[in-house]
Formats: structure tokens, sequence, C-alpha cells
């Protein structure tokens, strides 16, 4: 039925045929034990897809947790979540957001009129407008957002940020298969995702994460911006 729906997809906005991956439901474990902080991912990020400068389609927070004295800081990479039931297809006026058969949601530039909609019902701020991309109807500025490199997956190959995490923090496979990494390191490992009670079913999980931080960061009152209670006001992801 999934493949179905992106056949009857591409044929209705004249799209040409997707290449998928043979993965089942592609996912990502990110193990904040390993992290460092040091951008790596978010720097092979921006080469790989040839991001803007000031944008981050990946990007690294520094997040406080405790009270004074008690303080502690963690490091939080972020990325879309690829989520099972993203909002952001939902929202789409016109259905330049899909979803994969493989679970990966991208946006089609050529159909985007760049209404901002989805950045808005996004609650991973994840989204973004490129200036640099745009059609001929609607001018320059549709959204734009991670992929997990579909087209490195597509090929066989990992996404960039994964390539290029120098501690090995990343893991990257298909959930579906009990004995590929991810699977295994969830299986041995307990993990978090962000605002799980929303029910969008993140398919980004996090290792010793702070369940209380994942659990309450908070949407402020700008379009697509989300910070956590102990984040900083800078958060890099971009301005539009």
């Amino acid at each position: 039925m999934a493949k179905e729906r992106i056949q009857r997809i591409n044929g209705e906005w004249g799209r040409p045929e997707i290449v998928h991956s043979n993965e089942g439901r592609l996912a990502m474990v990110i193990d904040l034990r390993r992290c460092i902080g040091c951008h790596s991912c978010s720097i092979a990020c921006k080469q790989e897809n040839q991001v803007p400068l000031t944008f981050f389609r990946s990007w690294v927070k520094q997040m406080e947790k405790g009270t004074y004295p008690l303080v502690s800081t963690f490091t939080l990479p972020r990325l879309c979540n690829q989520c099972e039931k993203p909002v952001c297809v939902t929202v789409c006026p016109v259905k330049a957001t899909f979803k994969r058969e493989d679970g990966i949601t991208l946006i089609d530039s050529r159909v985007c009129i760049g209404c901002k909609a989805c950045i808005a019902a996004c609650p991973y701020d994840a989204r973004f407008v490129n200036p640099e991309k745009g059609t001929k109807y609607f001018g320059r500025g549709t959204t734009d957002k991670c992929t997990f490199c579909a087209h490195r997956v597509d090929g066989g190959a990992k996404p960039a940020c994964v390539l290029a995490c120098p501690t090995k923090a990343r893991y990257f496979g298909d959930l579906e298969d009990p004995n590929s990494e991810v699977s295994r390191i969830i299986a041995k490992n307990p993990v978090q995702t962000i605002k799980p009670h929303l029910g969008t079913e993140p398919h980004v999980f996090y290792i010793d994460a702070s369940s209380e931080i994942m659990g309450r960061m908070e949407m402020k009152p700008r379009l697509g911006r989300i910070e956590g209670e102990g984040e900083s006001e800078e958060d890099g992801h971009g301005e539009e």
C-alpha cells in the first residue's frame, strides 16, 4: 500500500520515479555518552547538502539541567526526527512534503510554495526556509530540512553525519531488521526521543539523554522555533 501511495503521488505531482533504499524502516541512534559537541556532524551535513550559511539541517545544542549549585551541561545533536506520524505531511496544502516507504520524509522543492505551514507545525524546529531553493512560479525560498542524506542511502551509503562523527556516536540502519546496528543498540540500551507525548513517534533515538529535558522542550512564540528551558537564546539553527 505504501508503494502504491508513493506511485500515486508521483503521478499526481509529475515527480520522476523515486528510487528508494531497500531498507524497511530507517532510524538513527545518537549516543550522548560519546558525543563531545565538536559539530563535525553539522559541518559534514552542510558540505554534503550544500546548506547556505547561517542555516543548518543538523545542529548541536548546549543544554543545561539541574538547579544551582548542582548544574550540569550536555550536548544534544538535533535534526529532523523522521517521524512515523509526521504532522508536516498532514498540514502541507500542496502535498510537497511526503513520506517514503522507508520512513524518510522529503520535500519536493518544485511543488513547495513556501507557505511555512510545515515549519509552524513541526514540534522539533527541524525545518527552515532555504533562500537558495525555489520554483519559477513562487520565486526563491522553499522549505528545507534533514533528509537522512536520502541520496546517499539510496546508493547504499550512510548519512554524512554518521560517517563524520569522530567518536562514532551515531548509528544508522533498518529498525525492522533485528540484526541491524540500530536494532542491536536499542535492544541493549534505554533510549529516549524528543517530546514523546506528542504521538509523532520520532525515529531519532538518544542514549543517556535526560527524560526531563527531552519531554519539556517548549515552543517559543516565534514561527518554527523551539527552545528548552535550559537552552541559550542563541540556537544557531538559521534565520528566515
